[in-house]
């Protein structure tokens, strides 16, 4: 017994001696908005101001209760200006007193003034996004309480800081924002180290140290991530009184770390004396080199690269700028759901959890000293500088340095970044053409000027199709894609922005209010809470790094697909492949699945993916899926393609006979008939539809077709019998009746609608037919088409074919209260849909193949500068052959690409056979 206590106490103190080798954080605050430690506060002006109360750190005092909300382009007079006062009791052990000691503070908006028991710690830090420190050994009260004081001022004292960090078109903060913590190590340790991990397995490791008086040993040691060496220790003798030392070696074999293939290793490096290890620092890094070519690209480990990028702010609706590392994963993860390879700090440094994430998960990484339009006066701007590289350099995500934003970008600082970073990293100034690089923001996709895409700079908007309510981000994005893919001299785009920073008012009176300052902060892919907004899966199809071929399923379909491999660095050999059969109503069939063929595919190669053992039925069948799965099993995209036809689904569900043929009644201006217990009106001088009447009650469905944009130009208007069916239609007159309608009553009571007509001019908006129906009866409609999300004629990728139900909402993209997907607006490939009233549902079945259903008008929306335009017909419900493109907040919609521009049809001559058809069918009875 007393042996087992022996031993246990040996290890006990082997693992004490081991722990005291490596840095320990001590932290003072909470790690994150999800775990929070509560500190002594007063505010100075503003709301709870005057008192002293408490506070959760980290955080932004705003979203607690205290001081005034501001945008950043509030007036100067406006703006709050409130400091806070923070006070903090904490233990200083004895243990620590043979030991350095640094306070440090991960991030500080804006000014920080630190005192340890009533004595100053070092200068005002001033800038929010850089982490900073202090050594406090001195300072400290030990086996004794001390009192950590800091007084932030929201509002810095350097006019400088304000104009890089609070000017801009985002929510400005204050407070202690990103977490506290006391580093605790040895007397003699390793103060930085930096490293550069070449793609050849070169590693050279800059060490620097705490000068001594004696002879250390500095040895370095590669790790796979589960623990396993790699190669032999690096050693070199650090003499006395030398503080810096490189270590280099060439490593064989190694794995490469890619946005595709984020292979990682430890490095340990130990501070040795006599043998003994002192302290030891581990740092996770990636073998890569990033290159750039003038007037050719941008390639990593010799590959050329195409980013498909996003703008992200550091943002949570509850908590500001305060997030958590379960935030940082939640944003890469859905980035990577959408198949991005790259995000752009915008505009400043991140959090240390979310590089981390990018390097573990995978994505390439622009990261920002921060200057929205305008920059750090050079002083300051070199300390912000050398703390943004000593706090990120070893991130192999990080592969852009960016030195300000639209015009944010002090010219001083330039040379300062390849001095002070080990890597040399490419240096980049966001809208501006500068070092080779052409990064200007919102260009239209035409952009036809010298300097931009027929030009020799090479072009990477770090902004573009900047989003604004439902426009831009997945709008316009496949014209603009393909074009990048296609252009040699283009290194891919930044997509502004990826989260609507909704932030949640506590200084008014509605529970939980999100506020995105008008228009201005809602400009995201996903909502506050990461809610997804359709071009959320467009962006996810058109940046499919497998790209399928348009295919129609004919009768002698082999079930092959062509594609084609855009992985940078995976051969399609590595995916895996499934195909399913889906039966949507014309057969009842099982549900049926299988493997497809991977075929062994290189970067940017074409090949085939086959489906296997397709069942002998398979034209039964209404739609096959088929999904590709990415080398770690998660869901690139899932493709549809229809087998059945609308004609042919039409015929399935459209019911004709009945026990008697419908009757026919002239009552003043109207022809009233009656089939099966539907009775249907229409007017004898236009022929459209004037009531509708069942045994139930009135369906308020009516005053159509009307046509847009186009002439409701029907005339001489007749009758006829064909059989048991009723018809009635106009004529046809070159000069003013060109477009024609006939209706046919079944003796079920079914009604066919078959219009030929003309669009109004050789350009047009949109073209189709209107309905009226009171949107205060709507419920909710379940259908058989594109969805489950709304389109424009420049958004139509995405979604995915079957039957989807919608309830009815109000949703504007981008407010309150996010529910997405929206109800109102267009909806593609409709075959049939139920529309559910308050009243009696009815439903609409088309056999006419790429139809449109429009549900009502999404609300009015502008921007100052008259681009976000959204075009709707009149009416309530549309069925349109042609919709409308939209617009963003930097580009009119047709400027965004040929998907984007007007509709164009040709033919003055009104010859019929050129006309446009649809064929719809209605059901009121069921």
């Amino acid at each position: 017994m007393t042996k087992k206590i022996l031993l246990f106490l040996f290890l006990l103190s082997s693992f004490k001696a081991l722990y005291a080798q490596e840095t320990q954080r001590v932290y003072l605050s909470g790690k994150g908005n999800d775990q929070t430690v509560s500190w002594d506060f007063f505010c100075t002006e503003g709301r709870n101001a005057g008192k002293w109360t408490n506070i959760p750190v980290p955080s932004n005092w705003e979203l607690q209760g205290f001081g005034k909300y501001n945008y950043g382009f509030a007036k100067d007079s406006s703006r709050g200006k409130e400091k806070g006062l923070y006070k903090y009791r904490f233990q200083a052990p004895k243990s620590w007193q043979s030991k350095a000691l640094n306070l440090v503070f991960e991030g500080v908006m804006t000014d920080a003034e630190v005192k340890i028991n009533g004595k100053s710690a070092g200068e005002i830090h001033q800038g929010s996004y850089y982490a900073f420190k202090y050594p406090i050994a001195q300072l400290l009260n030990y086996g004794a309480e001390n009192l950590l004081e800091v007084t932030v001022s929201k509002h810095s004292a350097n006019q400088s800081v304000n104009e890089a960090e609070r000017k801009g078109d985002f929510w400005i903060f204050g407070g202690i924002f990103r977490p506290v913590y006391i580093e605790v190590l040895p007397i003699q340790h390793i103060t930085r180290v930096s490293v550069d991990a070449k793609a050849n397995g070169k590693l050279k490791a800059v060490i620097r140290t705490i000068p001594s008086n004696n002879t250390f040993t500095l040895s370095a040691q590669l790790h796979t991530l589960n623990g396993q060496k790699v190669g032999t220790p690096i050693q070199a003798t650090l003499k006395a009184g030398q503080s810096e030392l490189t270590l280099e070696k060439l490593y064989q074999n190694i794995q490469l770390w890619t946005s595709e293939t984020p292979n990682r290793y430890k490095l340990i490096v130990s501070l040795l004396h006599n043998g003994k290890a002192v302290h030891v620092v581990e740092k996770k890094i990636g073998f890569r080199t990033v290159e750039v070519k003038l007037r050719d690209g941008v390639y990593v480990n010799g590959t050329k690269i195409k980013f498909k990028g996003v703008n992200r702010h550091s943002f949570w609706p509850t908590s500001g700028r305060t997030t958590s590392k379960a935030v940082s994963l939640l944003d890469v993860q859905l980035m990577k759901d959408m198949n991005m390879n790259a995000v752009r700090m915008s505009h400043y440094p991140p959090d240390d959890h979310f590089l981390d994430t990018c390097d573990s998960l995978g994505l390439f990484v622009m990261d920002e000293l921060a200057g929205w339009h305008g920059n750090y006066d050079t002083p300051t701007g070199t300390k912000r500088l050398e703390e943004l590289m000593e706090h990120d350099e070893n991130h192999p995500s990080v592969i852009f340095w960016i030195n300000g934003n639209e015009g944010g970008h002090n010219y001083e600082l330039d040379p300062i970044f390849p001095q002070k970073d080990l890597q040399k990293r490419p240096v980049i100034h966001a809208w501006e053409d500068f070092a080779g690089f052409d990064t200007q923001h919102y260009r239209d996709y035409n952009y036809g000027i010298g300097n931009y895409d027929h030009g020799h700079s090479i072009v990477m908007p770090t902004e573009f199709l900047h989003g604004m309510y439902d426009g831009g981000h997945g709008a316009g994005l496949e014209d603009y894609w393909e074009h990048m893919w296609a252009t040699p001299l283009c290194a891919g785009g930044f997509l502004w922005d990826f989260v609507d920073q909704g932030i949640v008012r506590t200084d008014k009176n509605e529970n939980g209010i999100l506020d995105t300052d008008g228009n201005r902060a809602a400009d995201g892919i996903v909502g506050p809470y990461r809610e997804k907004e359709g071009s959320y899966f467009t962006i996810k199809e058109v940046w499919s790094p497998i790209k399928f071929e348009a295919k129609e399923i004919t009768s002698d379909f082999d079930g092959k697909f062509t594609i084609e491999n855009r992985y940078h660095f995976t051969n399609t050999s590595q995916c895996r492949f499934t195909w399913k059969l889906k039966s949507l109503g014309l057969h009842q069939l099982p549900e049926l699945s299988g493997k497809a063929l991977s075929p062994n595919l290189k970067p940017l190669e074409k090949g085939t993916v086959a489906c296997q053992q397709l069942p002998h039925n398979w034209q039964e069948y209404d739609v096959l899926y088929v999904s590709a799965f990415d080398a770690y099993g998660k869901e690139i995209f899932t493709w549809s393609f229809k087998i059945t036809l609308p004609k042919t689904m039409a015929q399935a569900i459209v019911q004709t006979s009945g026990s008697s043929k419908p009757t026919l009644q002239e009552q003043d201006s109207l022809f009233v008939v009656k089939a099966n217990g539907l009775t249907i009106s229409f007017s004898k001088k236009s022929g459209l539809l004037k009531s509708v009447q069942t045994e139930k009650g009135a369906i308020p469905f009516n005053n159509g077709p009307i046509v847009q944009e186009g002439s409701t130009n029907f005339k001489n208007i007749t009758t006829r019998f064909e059989g048991e069916n009723l018809i009635i239609e106009s004529t046809y007159d070159k000069k003013e009746a060109f477009n024609t309608l006939q209706w046919t009553i079944y003796p079920s009571g079914w009604v066919k609608l078959k219009v030929k007509y003309f669009p109004a001019a050789y350009l047009t908006n949109y073209f189709g037919l209107n309905f009226s129906f009171p949107e205060s009866e709507i419920k909710g409609v379940e259908y058989l088409g594109n969805g489950p999300y709304r389109v424009w004629k420049n958004r139509l990728k995405g979604n995915q074919f079957g039957i989807w139900k919608k309830d009815y909402n109000t949703t504007e993209t981008g407010e309150i209260p996010f529910v997405y997907p929206e109800f109102k607006g267009y909806h593609s490939n409709m075959y049939w849909c139920k529309f559910i009233t308050k009243g009696q549902p009815f439903t609409v079945v088309t056999e006419t193949e790429d139809v449109f259903f429009r549900l009502f008008s999404p609300a009015f929306k502008t921007d100052s500068y008259q681009n976000y335009v959204i075009n709707f017909p009149t009416g309530d419900i549309s069925f349109m052959q042609g919709i409308s493109a939209i617009g963003s907040k930097t580009n009119r919609a047709d400027n965004t690409g040929p998907m984007s521009m007007k509709h164009v049809f040709y033919d003055y001559e009104k010859e019929p056979k050129r006309a446009v058809e649809i064929v719809l069918y209605f059901d009121f009875l069921k």
